[in-house]
């Protein structure tokens, strides 16, 4: 006998042998099968749910063996008498808890039976919904009595006894636990399903209604009072439950937390012992959503009071008066704007605690309203007028006056007072800017977007601009008619170069007026201090140069007295942030910049003025070296200052056009010339140098 004949035959063997095995364990599956199906009947009749429970497991395990043989008509017939039993099941014990549960009757049987804690085994082997159809059978009659006793036209009904239903749902999962806590299977989530029943309940069928047709009868101090007790009644659900039987109901969403820090004031220890929640609690809002669409009355009602609020702080401000110069509320905050930010506070904390949902946007609404109103009422709307009369003020008078007089048009109490109200605006631009972050982690993800304090932010910007430029305008009015009697006096005439003139003497003084006051008041916002020095400057010396093209003719020692009085503004300009102070501080590089490049240029403007035009190639080119203007019309207005006749002027202007410098190629056309200018310590040696001469002369 060949190989291969030898390896066939026992392959035919192994193959018999599988076979034999197959069919032996077949056989057996069938015997267990059968005789499983026949005890499940029979224990079904009995109503034998202990061992029903164990051998329909088994018997549906079984029968899983058996897919591929559905088509022999003695297994089908197995199969289908499993399903009839199982149906059979599902029905007995769906009907016995029926009768142990009625949902029509008066009252339920003492007590659980063994029979009905074992057909809860067996329904969790059957249908799962022969599982929930118990539960719901089961919670719908627990809570019967709840859907009586609160209905709507009941007095325990309204909000004002909201305390009634919560300590009813007490009693009745104590009573529950003890009587039916081992009946069913601890998976099934009794308790927590009768507790979750019992909120939707209260909200969709009860609060919802008897507020709908009650909502006129809704004020603050009550919603307030119900929604409180609702939410602890939802923190003590947290407590005790999971939310393991919450699927895609209410209260799924979890809460962003409450404060951990404040943005405007420090909590105090303590502070709010009352908060229902946790950050992470599943019940929140399980019923307290339902008082989201009453929440109108508690916006309205925040509207009133912060319209009320504002009024009682123009009444104080009225009635107390601006802050005095001298005393310490004198340039500070006023603590109207912290009041406010107070009651801001405490109104997002509790608005948060009820809605983070559109309310909280209702509520910013009436925050950026309010802060407009704040911004208006109290801030620019008292804020000093100013005056456009001139006071009549002559060159006569304005030389013959001496320190102590009132030239400037603001009080130091004016000048107080607008101190305080740049101080408070900004105060109120910051802690804003904070309040629209902390609106932001309040309220919904979805609904961050439309938290914007923007309009409120640059509305008090403009209110520290506007105060800013008050001050500035102030004290820029006060030097005006100093410089009108500049422009007006006969610089022809002068013969010798003295001290300083009279109108120097005279923005000298209302400088050291002013800017002390404005310092001190200013000392807790010190940048915007500098602002107002940056403004003034900017606005003070190109009025002065303009001033100075009108001082015309001038004589060579006219022009000497004027370079040194040039030069003593700007020794008082360089040190104006501390004029006045004991403390002496650098001024900042970028103030400093701006005074020596301004008043660099009008002492060129008087060294070119003192230069012969003879040779006029000279005079251009020395002019045209010194200032760096190409513009024709500054070299006109020299001229004038020099007192050339018009015929003169001519030539000079022809020459000046042509000995301009030709642009870069590629360079735009303009009367601008990109000449280097003299460094600032070049241009001090020169005046020191100006000085001595000066002094020689005297």
């Amino acid at each position: 006998m060949s190989v291969k004949e030898i390896t066939r035959d026992i392959k035919q063997l192994d193959h018999a042998k599988r076979h034999l095995t197959t069919s032996i364990t077949t056989l057996n599956h069938l015997h267990m099968l059968a005789g499983g199906v026949d005890s499940l009947e029979a224990m079904t009749r009995k109503r034998q749910y202990g061992e029903v429970a164990n051998l329909l497991q088994g018997v549906v395990n079984v029968l899983e063996h058996f897919h591929k043989y559905m088509g022999i008509p003695q297994i089908r017939q197995l199969s289908e008498r499993v399903k009839a039993a199982q149906s059979e099941l599902g029905t007995q014990i769906l009907a016995d808890f029926e009768e142990a549960f009625p949902s029509q009757g008066s009252k339920r049987p003492g007590g659980p039976s063994n029979v009905l804690r074992d057909a809860c085994l067996v329904a969790n082997v059957l249908d799962p919904r022969i599982k929930q159809e118990i539960i719901k059978k089961f919670i719908r009659q627990h809570l019967s009595e709840y859907l009586v006793l609160f209905q709507e036209n009941q007095d325990v009904a309204w909000l004002d006894k909201i305390d009634r239903r919560y300590a009813w749902i007490k009693r009745q999962l104590v009573d529950y636990e003890e009587k039916y806590g081992r009946m069913f299977p601890e998976e099934w989530c009794m308790t927590e399903r009768i507790a979750v029943e019992f909120c939707h309940i209260t909200r969709y069928t009860n609060l919802a209604k008897v507020m709908r047709t009650r909502a006129k009868e809704i004020e603050v101090k009550l919603l307030l009072f119900a929604i409180q007790r609702t939410t602890n009644f939802e923190g003590l659900l947290a407590k005790r439950f999971t939310g393991c039987t919450l699927t895609d109901g209410p209260g799924k969403k979890p809460e962003s937390p409450l404060d951990s820090t404040n943005p405007f004031l420090e909590d105090e220890p303590g502070e709010d012992p009352r908060k229902p929640k946790a950050p992470d609690n599943p019940f929140h809002g399980i019923v307290s959503k339902c008082f989201e669409p009453h929440l109108y009355v508690y916006i309205e009602s925040q509207d009133k009071n912060l319209g009320e609020l504002i009024d009682r702080f123009v009444a104080d401000f009225r009635a107390q008066g601006p802050p005095k110069a001298g005393t310490e509320e004198g340039g500070a905050v006023l603590p109207s704007c912290a009041d406010l930010f107070v009651y801001y506070k405490k109104c997002m904390v509790q608005c948060s605690q009820l809605s983070t949902g559109e309310p909280m946007i209702a509520l910013t609404t009436i925050f950026q309203k309010y802060l407009r109103e704040y911004a208006w009422k109290i801030l620019s709307g008292n804020l000093p007028k100013t005056n456009s009369n001139s006071g009549g003020l002559t060159i006569s008078s304005l030389l013959k006056e001496k320190e102590g007089s009132e030239a400037a048009k603001f009080t130091v109490d004016e000048l107080c007072l607008i101190c305080s109200i740049l101080s408070t605006a900004e105060y109120c631009l910051a802690t804003t800017q904070q309040l629209e972050e902390k609106l932001k982690e309040k309220v919904d993800k979805v609904l961050v977007e439309r938290i914007n304090l923007t309009g409120e932010m640059d509305t008090f910007s403009t209110v520290i601009s506007n105060s800013i430029q008050l001050l500035v305008q102030d004290l820029d009015a006060a030097c005006d008619p100093a410089l009108t009697a500049m422009s007006k006096m006969p610089w022809q005439s002068v013969e010798h170069v003295g001290d300083q003139s009279p109108y120097v003497t005279s923005v000298i003084m209302h400088i050291k007026q002013n800017v002390p006051i404005i310092r001190d008041n200013l000392a807790s916002t010190r940048k915007y201090f500098t602002q107002f020095c940056i403004k003034f400057t900017n606005s003070f010396i190109p009025k002065f140069i303009n001033h100075l093209f009108r001082c015309k003719p001038i004589s060579m020692v006219g022009a000497e007295q004027l370079l040194l009085d040039t030069h003593s503004l700007k020794t008082v300009l360089l040190d104006l942030p501390s004029i006045g102070s004991q403390v002496l501080r650098k001024a900042p590089a970028s103030y400093t910049k701006i005074v020596v490049k301004g008043m660099t240029r009008a002492e060129m403007i008087l060294k070119v003025v003192m230069a012969p035009h003879e040779p006029p190639v000279v005079f251009v080119d020395n002019y045209i070296k010194l200032l760096a203007d190409g513009n024709p019309e500054t070299f006109q207005k020299i001229l004038d200052m020099k007192g050339l006749k018009r015929s003169e002027q001519s030539s000079m202007l022809e020459l000046f056009r042509q000995r301009l410098p030709t642009p870069p190629s590629g360079a735009d056309g303009g009367p601008s010339l990109s000449f280097s200018a003299p460094t600032p310590e070049q241009e001090s040696s020169r005046i020191r140098k100006l000085e001595k001469l000066i002094k020689k002369r005297l």
